[in-house]
């Protein structure tokens, strides 16, 4: 191995995560009601195999295994999500068998040694509420704090440690601009507006966790791409600023400081709508924090280009594209830079000194090739070994990184991909739903293994 667990603080949080639609299955059952997930994959043309996540791996009746698996792999921590439409119902009032689901996992969770860590929204807005307005209303925010207070006071005997959002980019972009994401919406520049509700509600969620549960430590998980431009040429530099703007800076400014970057909502075109928000939103969206999530997984390389009408996940910016600088790429086609993992951490700590920060999510799909010792996935091995390495460069950098979870425990509904992706540690046979630990699983055990 070129890179050691001993290498780390003793108190660095090794995990694995999950989320909830892509794990769970069990839609219709104990009272859970469809998601804007439910609804979307059932639309002719939204995934690729035609695939739904009606089943997706049966963590709703296997987790328990999934429980051992990872204590079998050796990781101290565990992220996963909570289903919003499980644990509440439409008319707003708590669930009892979905909060019992939670409650289950959880008990075998800690009892293994686990530290969990929830996510309270992982993509899956219950579909009334999209009916309503979906995140495009302000009125979405405030039924997302009820929400969190009904799991946070069900399960934070058994929680210390909360997420509020997962990727906002994704809910607001592609879930409203490009429409590749559930609710599959195409609204240009209006998308940004599901930002502001989105950070609102993570703010407004902050406080309310703090009145619920004082000594909880609570974060956001952002995806950030490490941006560089194409070449020194002044329109690929503004190619690089604008990606950048969207991608990184639209959220990390509001919530470590308080302010959205000028420049990009210029670019959207949205100065006056963001003017006409009332002022205290902003203090409530920069709520402090205990800890930032970081999901990496890859660099954009951005140039000046044309735009071809289509809807893009870039409003206000259509015309950049990314360039193939010849690097590596995974099945999903992202190039593979480990280094840009340091980029993002910089980045983000450069905003809010000394703020801990956890990678929340890293890791890769490749085919899966089936052999006689079993899932031999050694690029996948050496994604996780080189980015794991790049976070030991940043600990030995000073950045405050106090934690690394792979994406993912097992393969899982991999949304727009359907089942034709898998980044799994652990492979799930989706007929049989039988689990079979790949290599990569098997390096990451036997890193953890290896120190401390």
């Amino acid at each position: 191995m070129t890179v050691t667990r001993n290498e780390f603080p003793a108190d660095f949080a090794w995990g694995t995560a999950t989320a909830s639609y892509q794990v769970e299955g069990a839609v219709a059952e104990d009272g859970r009601t469809p998601s804007i997930w439910d609804t979307f994959v059932r639309i002719p043309g939204t995934v690729a195999d035609g695939t739904v996540g009606d089943v997706a791996a049966d963590h709703y009746h296997r987790f328990a295994g999934d429980v051992a698996l990872m204590s079998e792999l050796g990781v101290n921590a565990y992220r996963f999500s909570i289903s919003w439409s499980r644990v509440l119902r439409p008319d707003g009032e708590p669930n009892p068998a979905g909060i019992d689901f939670y409650r289950r996992l959880l008990t075998a969770v800690v009892e293994r040694g686990i530290t969990p860590y929830a996510t309270l929204y992982h993509w899956d807005l219950p579909q009334h509420l999209e009916d309503a307005g979906g995140w495009l209303s302000r009125d979405t925010a405030d039924a997302f704090v009820r929400y969190v207070e009904t799991a946070v006071g069900a399960l934070g005997d058994l929680v210390g440690n909360w997420i509020t959002l997962n990727e906002p980019w994704c809910s607001a972009f592609l879930g409203y601009a490009s429409g590749h994401h559930a609710p599959g919406r195409r609204l240009g520049s209006e998308s940004s507006h599901a930002v502001h509700h989105l950070l609102l509600a993570h703010g407004l969620a902050v406080a309310a966790i703090r009145r619920l549960q004082p000594d909880a430590r609570l974060g956001i998980s952002l995806n950030l791409y490490s941006i560089r431009p194409a070449s020194d040429s002044a329109q690929d530099q503004d190619a690089a600023r604008r990606i950048d703007g969207l991608q990184n800076r639209l959220f990390l400014e509001p919530v470590l400081q308080g302010h959205y970057p000028a420049d990009v909502l210029a670019d959207l075109g949205e100065q006056e709508w963001f003017a006409d928000q009332p002022s205290a939103d902003l203090e409530a969206i920069n709520a402090p924090i205990d800890f930032l999530g970081i999901n990496y997984y890859s660099r954009h390389t951005a140039t000046a280009g044309t735009w071809d009408g289509s809807p893009s996940a870039n409003p206000g910016s259509e015309f950049v594209e990314f360039v193939d600088t010849g690097a590596p790429k995974t099945q999903m086609g992202w190039p593979v830079h480990p280094d840009g993992i340091v980029d993002v951490l910089r980045q983000a700590g450069s905003y809010a000194p000394g703020l801990p920060l956890m990678i929340t999510e890293n890791g890769a799909a490749y085919p899966d090739q089936s052999g006689p010792d079993g899932f031999d996935d050694v690029e996948r091995c050496d994604y996780i070994e080189q980015h794991i390495a790049a976070c030991r460069d940043a600990v030995r950098d000073g950045l405050p990184l106090v934690g690394y979870f792979v994406w993912s425990l097992i393969d899982n509904f991999e949304w727009g991909w359907g089942f034709s992706r898998r980044f799994g540690i652990v492979h799930v046979d989706y007929e049989s739903q039988q689990r079979t630990v790949k290599t990569s699983g098997r390096w990451y055990a036997a890193f953890l293994a290896g120190g401390n």
